[in-house]
């Protein structure tokens, strides 16, 4: 297994290209918890994500010693882009294998370091499969994200650089996907630590590292399904369960509506963009999945950045309506001048803000003389939403309210 040394050398390796990324106190995110917390920001880092990290110190490894043809990787997006950064670096031509649901904006980032990229497979693990066979025809060095020491190692710096920031540290929080991250972290932590805790991190929808970690055994899952795209990882590395079983004091999960809340909190109340992957730290900080003392000391991991923007834009819409900052109804009017006006003018009333509306009579489940009429409106919360249903059950509309 690796040791700290390694994790040191890596750090001299990839020191020239790879940013010492901030590490900063959370205010809101302290006084909401209870916690001292710290985030370390590799969202800002060079390519998005803490995988260039690996992908660097993997490929830099591989031109101190042979002459590399190319390189190929399976990624759903930021390994991808850590590859194809560092085989540009090194002038080695890279290819990288992509899930076809991975976001565009990950494709389009790939393609545009210069690297080839072929979409194959519903997850990962496809993507995999079909890129092992693709190296080994081609006489191809493979890059693995998370099964190979040499990422590993590169992924550990993250661990050198939060402890040489932050004194007295109780925890660090990972998110854990294939678990490369989480085991180079774990591994250095510890060896600088002993008594640092080290918490894993994993969506509900992509558990199989949980599962594998409490049974102590490699457990695969049947399917992943996941907004934190960054680990939707279906089978378990036996590689980096054995790290994980080592260094790591507990793996927890959090689920898709977390994930996205942690994303839009991020967002609103410390102005960080993260991907779901970058949330999940901070959406088990805020549903108390971390079980450690009040006043802890932790610093959370935000791994990445690189979010679709639709996947963005529907994860603030569905948070607005949670919030009860926006509301959507469909209301029932008689089909005649001036009922329009009436609803509209109740609103007015309430203050509520119109920003969409769509009238339709022609549906076959109204009756003759009904109209319906979809709006979306801007509100102050739920007592505003009630003075709405208030108003408009008063006089007599018939609506309902779509979520």
């Amino acid at each position: 297994m690796l040791n700290i040394n390694d994790v040191k050398k890596a750090q001299k390796r990839i020191k020239d290209v790879v940013y010492n990324t901030p590490i900063t106190y959370a205010p809101i995110l302290s006084q909401k918890s209870g916690y001292e917390v710290y985030l370390k920001k590799e969202n800002l880092q060079l390519t998005g994500a803490f995988k260039l990290r690996g992908a660097f110190n993997a490929i830099a490894s591989l031109v101190e010693n042979k002459k590399i043809d190319g390189v190929v990787a399976a990624s759903a997006g930021n390994h991808a882009q850590g590859v194809a950064y560092s085989a540009k670096y090194f002038g080695i031509n890279a290819t990288i294998i992509m899930p076809d649901s991975t976001p565009l904006t990950k494709v389009q980032g790939v393609k545009g370091l210069g690297a080839t990229v072929i979409l194959r497979g519903a997850n990962y693990d496809e993507a995999y499969s079909y890129a092992k066979d693709f190296a080994q025809k081609r006489n191809y060095d493979f890059v693995h994200p998370f099964e190979d020491d040499t990422v590993i190692a590169g992924q550990g710096t993250i661990a050198l650089e939060i402890l040489e920031e932050i004194d007295n540290l109780d925890a660090i929080i990972v998110p854990v996907g294939g678990g490369g991250l989480i085991s180079g972290v774990a591994m250095v932590s510890k060896s600088i630590n002993p008594n640092i805790k080290i918490i894993g991190i994993a969506s509900a929808g992509a558990s199989a590292m949980k599962n594998s970690y409490d049974k102590k055994t490699p457990i695969d899952s049947v399917s992943v399904r996941t907004i934190a795209d960054g680990i939707a990882v279906r089978d378990t590395s036996p590689i980096t369960l054995d790290y994980i079983l080592d260094s790591v004091d507990n793996i927890e999960l959090v689920e898709e509506e977390e994930i996205a809340y942690a994303i839009l909190f991020l967002l609103e109340k410390q102005k960080v963009l993260v991907e779901g992957a970058g949330a999940v730290g901070v959406a088990g900080l805020l549903h108390n999945k971390l079980n450690l003392a009040k006043g802890s000391k932790i610093a959370i991991i935000l791994s990445g950045g690189n979010i679709d923007v639709t996947m963005l834009s529907l994860i603030i819409e569905k948070g607005l309506v949670k919030s009860s900052r926006k509301m959507k109804l469909e209301v029932t009017l008689i089909d005649k001048a001036g009922s329009l006006k009436l609803f509209t003018t109740l609103l007015e009333q309430v203050g509520a803000n119109i920003v969409q509306i769509g009238y339709d009579r022609t549906s076959t489940d109204l009756k003759f003389g009904d109209a319906n009429v979809s709006v979306s409106l801007e509100t102050k919360g739920k007592v505003h939403q009630d003075e709405i249903r208030n108003i408009l059950t008063d006089n007599k509309f018939r609506f309902r309210e779509e979520y």
